[in-house]
C-alpha cells in the first residue's frame, strides 16, 4: 500500500493523493494549482498517474484547488466514477463550469496578444465542454455510510465544517490480509463558524493526512472579526465609500451575506446596495438554500425565525457581463462581492482595476491568498500591482480579515487531531506552506510525541 502526493505538498493548492494497492488505484481529490502561471507546467496529469488504471476518484469538497484538474484527467482517458457528497457534486459542477468559462475567456485574450507578436495560439487548460465529461461521472456518496469504491477500499464521509458538503474521508484499505485505516482530513473548518456544523471527530486511524494551511497560528476570533467587519462597513457607509470584496463564491459569499443580514437586523447601518456580482455565487447560494439538512442550529433558527433565506434570494444580483460593467458607475455607499476569492481571475479583477487607484475605495480580503495571486500582493501591501499587463497604483484602503477563513487555525486543527491521536497514528502534514506546517509538526511532536512527515510534490508514503 502506498500513497503518492501529486499536489498540496509544501504548498496549499493542487490537492491530490494517489492511493495504490495490488488491486486498487484510487485518487483522493485532483485540484488545480493556483497563484502560479500555467507555463510552469504544474496543472497537468502527472506522467506517473495512469488515468486508464484508476479505479475511482473520491472528492473531499468542491473547491477548485481540490477538483480543478478533473477535466484534464477525463480528457486523458479516465472514465470511472467520481464520488462526493450530493452537495459537493452540485457545487463542483458550478465551480468547474465557471473555471472552464474563465479558461476560455483568458485563452482568447492571451491569444490575441500572441497573434500580435506572431506567436502560436495557446489552448485553454480545459473548456466548459470538457466539464460535461466530468459531471457525467459523478456519483453521490452520503455521509457516514460505508461505500466500497475499489477492491479492498471502503470509505466513509464525515462532516468537515469547511464548505457545504465538505467531508473528511475515513478510508479502510485491505491488502494481502492486512487492513489499514487512513484519514484524509480535507479542509477543516473553524469551530463555531456560522451556517455549517462543526467538523466531526474521527477516532480510528493508522495514518492521518492533515491539512496545515494555518498550522502556525490561530485566526482572530469570529466575534472580533465580525466586530471589525461591522466597523469597516459602518465607516465606509458613513463616508459613502465603495466596498470591494474578492469573494470565494462557495462558502465565503454566503457567510458574508449572513453577517450583513445580522447588521441590517441589528440596525448597525441603514440598508445599502449589496450586489452579488458572481453568477456562480448566486447559484451556490441557491444550492445552500436547498440543503437545510446541513445547517447548524443557529442557521436553522435564523431561517425559521427571521426568513433569512428569502432575504438572501431577494438580494441584488449581477448576472450578465453588462450588469457587471454598469457597477463601475455605481457610487457609494455600496458593497460588491465578486469572484474570484484570490482576485486571480473573474469580475473582481475588473472592479479592482477601476477601484484601486481611488482613495475612497475599501477592499476587504476575507480568505487565504496564494503566493503570486493579486490578492496576496494586496495583502502584502504592494503600492502598485499588475492587472491585465497594466501597472495599477493602489490608493484604496485594504483590510485583511483572517477570522472569516474557512480553514481551522492551529488550536482547532490540534483539537481535531486529538480525536485519532490516542491511537498514535502516523501523521502527514499537507495543504500548507512551510510556515504553516513546521510549527504544527513541532506542536504535534511536543504534545503527542509523534514525528510528523512533511512531504514534497511526488513523494510516496508507504503503509
Amino acid at each position: 500500500m502506498k500513497i503518492t502526493l501529486h499536489g498540496a505538498a509544501g504548498e496549499v493548492t493542487g490537492s491530490a493523493y494517489h492511493v495504490q494497492t495490488n488491486e486498487a488505484s484510487v485518487l483522493v481529490d485532483f485540484g488545480l494549482f493556483q497563484g502560479r502561471e500555467l507555463s510552469s507546467g504544474a496543472n497537468v496529469v502527472p506522467p506517473q498517474l495512469d488515468p486508464h488504471k484508476l479505479t475511482s476518484v473520491v472528492l473531499t469538497h468542491a473547491h477548485l484547488d481540490h477538483t480543478g484538474r478533473l477535466p484534464l484527467l477525463v480528457k486523458a482517458g479516465y472514465h470511472g466514477p467520481i464520488y462526493a457528497t450530493p452537495a459537493s457534486l452540485e457545487l463542483a459542477k458550478l465551480v468547474l463550469e465557471d473555471a472552464g468559462k474563465i479558461q476560455e475567456h483568458d485563452s482568447e485574450r492571451i491569444n490575441r496578444k500572441r497573434a500580435e507578436r506572431g506567436e502560436a495560439a495557446q489552448p485553454p487548460l480545459f473548456t466548459v465542454a470538457d466539464v460535461a465529461g466530468v459531471v457525467a461521472l459523478f456519483k453521490p456518496l452520503p455521509y457516514v455510510n460505508p461505500t466500497t469504491v475499489a477492491p479492498g477500499v471502503t470509505v466513509r464521509m464525515y462532516e468537515a465544517g469547511h464548505l457545504l458538503g465538505s467531508a473528511s474521508i475515513e478510508m479502510e484499505i485491505a491488502e494481502a490480509g492486512k487492513k489499514k485505516t487512513v484519514i484524509f482530513s480535507g479542509d477543516i473548518g473553524p469551530r463555531g463558524a456560522p451556517i455549517l456544523r462543526d467538523a466531526a471527530c474521527l477516532t480510528r486511524a493508522d495514518l492521518v493526512f492533515l491539512e496545515s494551511t494555518y498550522g502556525d497560528r490561530d485566526h482572530q476570533t469570529l466575534a472580533d472579526t465580525v466586530k471589525q467587519f461591522r466597523e469597516i462597513v459602518a465607516k465606509a457607509v458613513k463616508e459613502k465609500g465603495k466596498i470591494l470584496v474578492p469573494t470565494f463564491a462557495l462558502g465565503r459569499a454566503q457567510q458574508l451575506l449572513y453577517h450583513l443580514a445580522e447588521m441590517f437586523d441589528d440596525g448597525v447601518v441603514p440598508r445599502f446596495p449589496v450586489v452579488l456580482d458572481s453568477p456562480m455565487a448566486i447559484q451556490a447560494t441557491e444550492i445552500y438554500v436547498h440543503h437545510p439538512e446541513l445547517y447548524d442550529e443557529d442557521m436553522k433558527r435564523m431561517v425559521k425565525e427571521k426568513g433569512l433565506l428569502q432575504r438572501l434570494e431577494r438580494m441584488q444580483h449581477s448576472v450578465t457581463g453588462d450588469d457587471s460593467k454598469k457597477l463601475n458607475e455605481m457610487t457609494g455607499p455600496c458593497m460588491i462581492l465578486a469572484g474570484a476569492g484570490m482576485a486571480n481571475a473573474g469580475r473582481i479583477v475588473h472592479h479592482l482595476r477601476q477601484g484601486l487607484p481611488l482613495a475612497g475605495t475599501v477592499v476587504m480580503i476575507v480568505g487565504f491568498q496564494a503566493p503570486g495571486s493579486l490578492g496576496r500582493h494586496l495583502v502584502d501591501g504592494d503600492k502598485e500591482v499588475s492587472i491585465f499587463g497594466e501597472r495599477v497604483p493602489v490608493r484604496a484602503t485594504v483590510h485583511t480579515l483572517g477570522g472569516f477563513s474557512a480553514h481551522a487555525g492551529q488550536t482547532d486543527l490540534m483539537e481535531w487531531f486529538s480525536c485519532p491521536a490516542h491511537q498514535r497514528p502516523r501523521v502527514v502534514l499537507t495543504h500548507g506552506e512551510e510556515k504553516g506546517r513546521k510549527p504544527l509538526a513541532q506542536l504535534i511532536q511536543q504534545r503527542y510525541g509523534i514525528q510528523a512527515v512533511l512531504p514534497m510534490l511526488g513523494d510516496e508514503i508507504e503503509l
